[in-house]
């Protein structure tokens, strides 16, 4: 069918537009698709990352109940080499560390719990391991490393576990009214109904509670 004038001119401009701006589109239209396209196949990645992690984890577990550490320990390093990525990983360092301590292995527990702390994708795991490696750190005496551990970028919620810490390690310095001081924060950032605030308030009335120091 034959274009009448008006429609003929509206074509010419479309002809027009195109020739000016046709390869840009073009270009953006690929940039988008292949965009979506490595989002979809990071994430199908992050899946099947994942599911084969979750597979060494639950052996890792199995290893744990059968206090087979050196089991433990190897799921551990797999997961960790393999699929760093993943939650699996700073979950099995945390197995690992644990399984390590009991078996009197400290170096070892050390450096899972370090790991975490390095390479740990959520800042909560991190706050865990922060706690538990000031803990075997202050078992150790290493008091300004154990602080060191806890001086670092921890989520809120885990300001009590924190202070309550950090309140270990500075009475164990003899350093009473810094202890106070975080026992006290350590009090007033648990929640009420958390049991631990029971073990926090026999620890600060051990010291004085608001008693000052002789």
């Amino acid at each position: 069918m034959a274009y009448d004038l008006e429609e003929q001119e509206q074509l010419d401009s479309i002809k027009a537009w195109w020739a000016k701006y046709g390869n840009l589109v073009t270009w953006a239209v690929i940039i988008a698709l292949a965009a979506y396209a490595g989002w979809t196949g990071w994430n199908t990645y992050l899946g099947r990352q994942s599911a084969q992690a979750s597979v060494l984890y639950e052996e890792q577990q199995k290893s744990l109940a059968a206090k087979d550490n050196a089991k433990v320990l190897r799921a551990a390093t797999d997961i960790e080499d393999k699929f760093s990525g993943t939650a699996y990983a700073q979950m099995s360092a945390l197995v690992a560390a644990k399984s390590a301590f009991d078996a009197n292995d400290v170096e070892t527990a050390k450096k899972q719990l370090q790991w975490v702390i390095d390479h740990g994708k959520g800042k909560e795991y991190k706050a865990i391991a922060a706690v538990r490696l000031a803990g075997v750190l202050l078992d150790a005496k290493a008091y300004d490393e154990a602080l060191k551990v806890l001086a670092g970028d921890y989520p809120a919620q885990f300001a009590g576990a924190i202070a309550d810490r950090r309140g270990d390690v500075l009475l164990a310095q003899g350093k009473r009214d810094d202890a106070r001081a975080a026992f006290k924060l350590a009090l007033e950032k648990t929640d009420a109904k958390d049991p631990g605030r029971q073990l926090i308030q026999i620890k600060l009335d051990a010291i004085g509670g608001d008693t000052p120091k002789a």
